[in-house]
């Protein structure tokens, strides 16, 4: 990592409060060049609390840019961190309005030329997109990392209109706990203005979760901030970021091929984080992301309009297991690609399994309901523990077709589609597709999947149960992927009817048949030659600005990642997940920060109604030099029967080791979709 002691410009920061139109104001944080020429600015906006939540990282970017000639603003959206007002739901409509609000104060500082430039993470960059689409006039430009352009599609709620189970509560106590949060004494005035202030917080969240269970179809809540409604409201131009490790890289295939505006795709291996921060792979995100401001923002010539579309990695496998991956980049001039054309692989021929009954045309898929244990974390953040190992387990409790071993290479750039007849068995059920690399030793990878609930395969807004004995033909989608299968390899096709704790079990998951002589496996396959003649694709290093100094207490007990038991008596197998967030964080300005989640998922082998998902987060704020101490621990339980979910939840608040708050919250609700 390069970290340059000197930039074009100098540098100043401030902490400005923006007014909002109906009163209060956001706290911001603001990197300036120091020029009496007014400049263009950037906006980072979204709810994770810039004191102390991002603050490591946005000291890595916003002063880089400044350096290089722009005004870089952070902003804590309304109710979180020291900005005015209560949180409310995600992508609030205030929480829009607002972000315009933002942009357009931006464009009337003296020291801004008018022109704004909009760059996020996740739900950061979700918010650029969304507020893009209401094309306010100073806006010219976005960066999207790890976006999501359609919210029930894969915005980590549901999968196939399936609901997820080991996002959810997690995500609930999460976003509770950040809603209940106080504000900073330092910013936020007298012990009686932030206490206030917290308190009222305290009193008006409400969980996440609730909102997310009452609508468990694509409905009207989710099409709303869902940009995939309308791509042609999108004015400002696009760069969207994604990685093959994390759940959001479709959106950026989507934006490109959708997009009227001008757009450009880059997806490399990277997890849910920025690219210049990828653990294994990083790369001058910061310096790509110059040349687009540069384009937009100053009207420079950078080139950024003479890249491909579409830049990506291509995976080159491992010499022997265990080794690390390698890879290139490569180009495609448009989405769809002209060098990437439709394979078609017949379950009953080109691929097959063993075990089909004498006689009987289906084969039944039914399976134990820990299938899915080996899955990996939905979201991968880049621990070691985040992604799914050997699937050879996973694979034995499914239904697989094989290939035969290949004679030649084989590179997929896109999303793998599934046809199948099925035989339905219960009005309700689902269908999981995992696409693996078998090597010839046996050890299977899991290169992508896909889900679809059976009730849902006439479109994610609606509820269609299946009339049991029926046969019918659906559709899997598998997220896209980049993927090289070597020679020797086969392709592996695995089907199952279960998949926790990602999926939440359908009842009573009587599983289905599925007839080989018509099911087809899709793969978009790239033409090896398609790199001939091209340019070679490269980066720079990453550069960030000089690191914050935060020290960091780390916990003295260390407990896994990722541990999943077996109790044979019973045949309940559970799965705890405990990331580690790396203890208390020492601030330079005085604030320390502690984190900490531990995550538990059960289920009976044979029982789909036994499933529990249950997460529980503790954040603690302090200042020593002030005597602030402030801790939150929030709860929640997810549990079923099989009509409704039970929704339980708990939050907590202590100053100075005291009690002032505390409730429960305990809901039902119908299993419509789910």
């Amino acid at each position: 990592m390069q970290h340059p002691s000197s930039y074009p410009n100098r540098i100043t920061r401030e902490e400005p409060r923006i007014p909002l139109p109906e009163g209060g104001t956001l706290h911001a944080r603001l990197w300036r060049p120091v020029t009496g020429t007014p400049v263009p600015a950037l906006l980072e906006y979204l709810p994770a609390r810039l004191g102390d939540g991002t603050a490591t990282r946005d000291a890595e970017r916003h002063p880089w840019y400044a350096g290089h000639g722009y005004a870089s603003l952070r902003v804590d959206a309304r109710g979180h961190g020291n900005s005015a007002g209560f949180a409310g739901d995600e992508y609030a409509p205030h929480e829009l309005t607002d972000g315009v609000a933002v942009i357009e104060w931006l464009a009337r500082q003296p020291w801004c030329n008018g022109r704004v430039g909009l760059f996020g993470l996740g739900r950061g960059g979700t918010a650029g997109l969304q507020l893009a689409a209401l094309a306010p006039e100073p806006l010219r430009a976005v960066v999207a990392v790890c976006a999501t352009d359609d919210r029930y599609r894969n915005d980590g709620h549901h999968l196939g209109g399936s609901l997820l189970a080991e996002e959810l509560p997690a995500r609930s106590a999460e976003l509770l706990a950040l809603a209940a949060a106080p504000p900073d004494p330092r910013y936020a005035g007298t012990d009686a203005d932030w206490r206030q202030a917290w308190l009222a917080r305290l009193a008006a969240v409400e969980p996440p979760l609730h909102r997310w269970l009452a609508h468990q179809t694509r409905d009207h809540y989710w099409r709303r901030g869902s940009v995939a409604e309308d791509y042609r409201a999108i004015r400002a131009a696009v760069l969207a970021v994604g990685g093959w490790a994390e759940p959001h890289r479709d959106t950026v295939l989507r934006l490109v091929e959708r997009l009227a505006a001008p757009v450009r795709g880059l997806i490399g291996p990277w997890a849910h984080d920025y690219p210049d921060r990828d653990r294994r792979h990083p790369i001058g995100f910061l310096q790509e992301t110059l040349r687009w401001w540069d384009h937009w923002l100053k009207d420079l010539d950078t080139g950024v309009l003479a890249e491909p579309a579409l830049r990506s990695w291509m995976p080159e496998p491992p010499d022997e297991p265990g080794a690390e991956h390698d890879g290139r980049w490569i180009g495609e001039d448009g989405w769809p690609s002209d060098d990437v054309r439709e394979i078609h692989y017949d379950l009953a021929d080109t691929l097959r399994t063993a075990g089909t009954p004498s006689g009987e045309r289906y084969v039944p898929v039914r399976s134990p309901q820990q299938t899915g244990i080996d899955a990996g974390r939905p979201c991968p953040t880049g621990s070691p523990a985040d992604l799914p190992p050997d699937q050879r387990a996973e694979d034995g409790r499914s239904v697989c077709f094989d290939g035969a071993p290949l004679s030649e290479r084989v590179e997929i750039l896109g999303g793998p589609v599934v046809r199948l007849r099925l035989r339905g068995t219960a009005a309700r059920g689902q269908v999981v597709a995992r696409l693996c690399d078998v090597a010839p030793d046996g050890s299977s990878a899991l290169v992508t999947r896909g889900v679809l609930n059976l009730t849902a395969r006439h479109g994610r807004d609606q509820v269609v149960p299946w009339e049991p004995g029926a046969v019918e033909e659906v559709e899997v989608e598998l997220a896209a992927i980049a993927h090289a299968f070597p020679v020797g390899h086969r392709i592996r096709l695995a089907l199952s009817s279960a998949y926790w704790p990602w999926i939440w079990p359908q009842p009573p998951d009587a599983g289905f048949g599925v007839d080989p002589g018509h099911g087809v496996l899709t793969l978009p396959v790239r033409h090896l030659a398609a790199d001939i003649g091209r340019a070679p694709i490269t980066f720079g290093p990453p550069e960030q600005a000089a690191p914050l100094e935060v020290l960091v207490a780390h916990r003295t007990d260390a407990r896994p990642e990722r541990l999943a038991t077996h109790e044979f008596a019973t045949g309940e197998w559970r799965l705890a997940a405990d990331p580690d967030l790396g203890g208390a964080h020492s601030h330079p300005d005085g604030v320390i920060r502690t984190d900490e989640v531990r995550e538990s998922y059960r289920i009976r082998q044979d029982d789909p109604l036994s499933a529990t998902a249950r997460a529980e987060r503790t954040v603690r704020f302090q200042r020593p030099d002030q005597g602030w101490d402030v801790t939150l621990r929030s709860s929640a339980e997810l549990s079923c029967d099989a009509t409704s979910f039970t929704a339980v939840h708990r939050l907590t608040g202590w100053e100075a080791g005291a009690v002032v708050f505390e409730r429960d919250w305990e809901r039902r609700f119908p299993r419509s979709a789910g």
